[in-house]
């Protein structure tokens, strides 16, 4: 199950974007955070360029006002930034140059609870996931990060400590107060430590330790005469939040006086609640209301996106889920890159697989199937009377929706460089491009209806350069020498990563001209070889609009179109699908 989500809608774009960058990049991104921790100040504000360079190394080109952040906040967006970036790259804990502590074993090095650890690293202190010994990802605390925190917080940690030091005395005040406030008001047993807490000073974990020990000590003499009765929904709140920390159920069980079913209960609430409030959209398609759509669509499909899950998956923790293959196997962000990088992302791009039509064709349908499915089942989902095993379904419809989202995306990414270093004229850097193309990529995915049977490559194409148009301003100024140097620079290295390619290509591209040439007339043939581009080279097409075909032919844009549909129709039958697809790619 994900953590909370970041609240900076920038800081969780820019964590999406390094998803795509290569390991060695993201391990220096996640000591880079680590850096950025150790100079926030919860009191001062701080904008998101400053943020973003501190972390990639990389200026993001905006425009107008920047919104500041308080650095408390931001402090508390990082911490989630940093669990999820190094829950991609986590290494186990045995392997590492220095001593990696649990929260349970750092409170006990401290002599604090785990709850005052948490808080601590609200203040600054840096935890990293890490894999244990039982194979699971844990957040973790590196020695040198502990030191670092204790030296800058040596106040802070000495009353921590001082926190666990109570006299009987203190202990029993602490007792009394409690029993007077169950007796004469109200509230709930949690309102009520919670006031203690504050007014003693002491943390809520603490007291609430002081007075079940009581209880056990003394079970003819209950603090409480009665149970808490139902949760409030700051309680709910802080207990489903345990949950997705990875607390298991026992823990819930003993902190918030609750029997098992009902922290189930409490839970699959939640859990409802957040899928009610899920936007999800998708592609509608006559063949979803099929019989047998569901086995034909989702053939070939993980079978353990579709299975139901038991009662004690609700707890499975984010710390143990398991690593998608886009997260095995990523590809390099723009923000990550310098211009020295490049050559190295373009050379992880030449990697990247390229998905024919059928493959495209396949995983779109899929990918809104799947969201279909969610929302379907989602409609019947009463959060009083949420099941674990409804929920889970619909949870991982989603889950897999989002990893064939990010196949396709992964697919795409050199449609997005080349787009790009078309658009460098206008002055602006092909890293800001690139940057820029990777989102208008993500939206083209989600608004691409592939039942009209165009490819994606085109609708992508022009939503990127429309969103380039929207974005890069209409009048520029000219480059420098020196910019336009390092312009020329990037775009020849750009050339030389797909020339790699081009030998193939062109023997490819050779037989299929001779197959147009054998099988079509004259006309055909024209029309066929310069709309496509077969006329150029293989790197840099030389394509002509219908239009432009028309004018030298002497005929209408619109006649020019049957006769390309025609020739396709001929060439459907003698090529493979390999070679149609080099064809209309």
């Amino acid at each position: 199950m994900a953590m909370r989500k970041i609240k900076n809608q920038k800081l969780a774009q820019l964590l999406t974007q390094l998803r795509f960058s290569p390991q060695k990049h993201r391990r220096k991104q996640v000591e880079a955070v680590e850096k950025l921790f150790a100079i926030i100040e919860p009191d001062k504000e701080y904008p998101f360029d400053f943020v973003c360079f501190k972390i990639t190394g990389f200026h993001p080109k905006g425009t107008g006002k920047q919104e500041l952040t308080k650095g408390g906040e931001l402090l508390e967006d990082l911490q989630i930034f940093m669990a999820k970036l190094s829950g991609q790259v986590a290494g186990a804990a045995s392997e590492q140059s220095q001593k990696v502590f649990t929260v349970e074993q750092l409170a006990g090095a401290f002599g604090v609870s785990t709850k005052t650890i948490n808080r601590w690293r609200k203040r600054g202190l840096v935890a990293r996931k890490f894999v244990f010994q039982n194979g699971a990802k844990r957040l973790g605390f590196l020695q040198s990060t502990v030191d670092i925190f204790a030296r800058k917080h040596p106040d802070i940690i000495a009353k921590a400590k001082s926190f666990n030091r109570l006299t009987s005395k203190q202990k029993q005040q602490i007792v009394k107060r409690a029993a007077k406030l169950a007796a004469k008001t109200n509230i709930s047993r949690y309102q009520i430590i919670e006031q203690i807490a504050t007014k003693t000073n002491r943390s809520h974990e603490t007291v609430r330790s002081i007075l079940v020990d009581h209880e056990k000590s003394h079970p003819n003499r209950p603090v409480f005469r009665k149970a808490s009765g139902v949760l409030t929904p700051a309680q709910a709140a802080e207990l489903y939040r345990l949950y997705r920390q990875g607390v298991r159920p026992a823990e819930l069980m003993r902190r918030f006086h609750r029997c098992r079913s009902s922290i189930y209960r409490i839970v699959n609430q939640r859990r409802a609640k957040e899928l009610l409030t899920r936007k999800i959209q998708f592609i509608p398609s006559n063949e979803f209301f099929q019989e047998g759509a569901k086995a034909e669509i989702l053939a070939n499909l993980p079978t353990s996106a579709m299975r139901d899950q038991g009662k004690d998956a609700v707890f499975e923790t984010a710390d143990a889920a398991a690593v998608s293959p886009e997260e095995q196997k990523p590809q390099p962000t723009p923000l990550a890159l310098t211009r020295s990088s490049l050559q190295e992302y373009l050379q992880a791009l030449r990697d990247t697989p390229i998905l024919n039509r059928e493959q495209e064709m396949q995983l779109f349908r899929k990918y809104n199937y799947l969201k279909y499915l969610a929302c379907t089942d989602r409609d019947g989902i009463r959060p009083s009377r949420a099941h674990s095993s409804e929920l889970t379904r619909i949870e991982n419809y989603l889950s897999e929706a989002e990893n064939i989202k990010n196949t396709i995306i992964e697919a795409n990414l050199r449609l997005v460089v080349s787009i790009a270093s078309k658009h460098t004229t206008s002055g602006t850097a092909l890293p800001d491009l690139i940057s820029e193309g990777n989102f208008a990529l993500l939206q083209a995915v989600e608004k691409f209806d592939y039942t009209k049977g165009v490819r994606f490559a085109t609708y992508a194409s022009w939503t990127i350069a429309k969103d380039f148009a929207r974005k890069i301003p209409a009048q520029t100024l000219r480059p420098d020498k020196k910019r336009a140097a390092s312009l020329a620079n990037i775009q020849q290295e750009w050339r030389q990563a797909a020339v790699a390619d081009a030998g193939a290509i062109e023997r490819a591209r050779r037989s299929l001209t001779q197959i147009i040439k054998n099988e079509l007339d004259d006309r055909e043939k024209y029309v066929i070889l310069n709309h496509f581009g077969l006329t150029g080279s293989p790197v840099r097409k030389k394509t002509k609009t219908l239009k432009q075909i028309g004018e030298e032919l002497g005929l209408s844009k619109e006649r020019i179109r049957q006769i390309e549909l025609t020739a396709l129709q001929k060439l459907r039958h003698c090529l493979s699908s390999e070679e149609f697809e080099l064809l209309t790619r």
